[in-house]
């Protein structure tokens, strides 16, 4: 685990979230900055609703090897707007891929992702736009090198929900015995659950060896609680019936030297990290997507790759958990999606 067990354990990275509740809203944007002169990346998309923004960019076998920032947001496709943002705010700065001889002759190259949070502040069209990427590059730029990344309800996790339990966003890092540092920051929003329904632990705790599950009678009690917030959000709120419309959304980031071919696998096998911590995953109503960064700042290590790729599914699986853990219940307009602590108590 490294110093602040979060993204920005990563030197370089910077985070900032932009988020509106209240008056209908319930939703926000999260974005990662890439040091200056961006960031090697991969992605790998399972979900089989995504909403996406220039990942076909980050295939190896095209010519963008760098970003300059991520994008991960609510609104679903509506909230891909906030990716303009964030292009501006990056342009205004001379940050992106060069395409002429001026300075200022770039074109930011910023891949973005979105998940499904429409209805659940109150207001359908209350999803976010182009000043919430501003808003959230700007928050991250103002922030200091290895800052702490804010968890729980912020950003693109101020309206996610998985299977009813309130989501968030959830950051975990580790170091490993080599000195490469592999860091996860999740937005959970998934239409399986974070938990065993037959007994209320979290999956993603199980492959960590860490709480016992909750009593019976616990257990028992948070079902019905459960079950009657499901009740009252479909009462209040005709998106409730609908079938789920949800999607996890990740970034799991190294300061390893990987080429785009090695960063796109650890895209994916971080994915294994999201099947530990929930279940089911990669269903057709989600649109389940990991970004994978690679700063470069140490050198290579070819036979250190696999310890890279099992540490991000690791790392991922555990920022599930503590996205889940640092959520805040919510009772609105929108629904009653009461969090885990809530239910089960815990820190």
């Amino acid at each position: 685990m490294a110093v602040m067990d979060g993204l920005t354990d990563v030197r370089g990275l910077r985070v900032g979230h932009s988020q509106r509740i209240g008056d209908g809203w319930l939703t926000g944007t999260t974005v990662v900055l890439a040091p200056e002169g961006g960031a090697t990346a991969g992605v790998d998309v399972r979900g089989g609703g995504p909403g996406t923004r220039e990942t076909d960019a980050l295939d190896p076998r095209n010519l963008v090897q760098r970003v300059d920032a991520v994008v991960l947001t609510g609104g679903s496709a509506f909230g891909l707007d906030a990716a303009c943002g964030v292009v501006d705010w990056l342009e205004e700065r001379g940050r992106g891929f060069p395409v002429g001889p001026e300075p200022e002759q770039v074109v930011p190259v910023v891949p973005a992702a979105c998940l499904f949070d429409l209805g659940r502040g109150g207001s359908w069209r209350a999803r976010p736009d182009a000043a919430f990427g501003r808003e959230a590059a700007e928050a991250a730029a103002r922030t200091d090198a290895g800052a702490p990344v804010p968890q729980g309800s912020v950003g693109a996790g101020t309206g996610a929900v998985a299977g009813g339990v309130k989501g968030g966003v959830g950051t975990a890092s580790t170091v490993l015995p080599s000195g490469t540092t592999v860091a996860a920051l999740a937005v959970v929003n998934a239409v399986g659950s974070v938990f065993d329904p037959a007994t209320g632990a979290l999956y993603g705790d199980l492959y960590g060896g860490r709480p016992l599950p909750p009593s019976e009678a616990r257990h028992a009690e948070a079902q019905r609680r459960l079950a009657a917030a499901r009740r009252e959000s479909e009462r209040r709120s005709a998106a409730a019936v609908r079938p789920p419309l949800n999607t996890t959304l990740a970034v799991v980031a190294t300061d390893a030297d990987l080429s785009p071919a090695q960063a796109q696998k650890l895209a994916g096998t971080s994915h294994d990290g999201l099947a530990r911590a929930v279940r089911p995953v990669h269903l057709l109503n989600d649109g389940d997507t990991v970004f994978a960064l690679a700063t470069g700042a140490r050198p290579p290590e070819p036979e250190g790759i696999n310890d890279v790729l099992a540490a991000g599914a690791d790392t991922l699986a555990r920022a599930v958990v503590k996205a889940v853990l640092a959520a805040e219940g919510v009772d609105g307009p929108g629904g009653v999606f009461p969090s885990y602590r809530d239910l089960y108590g815990g820190p």
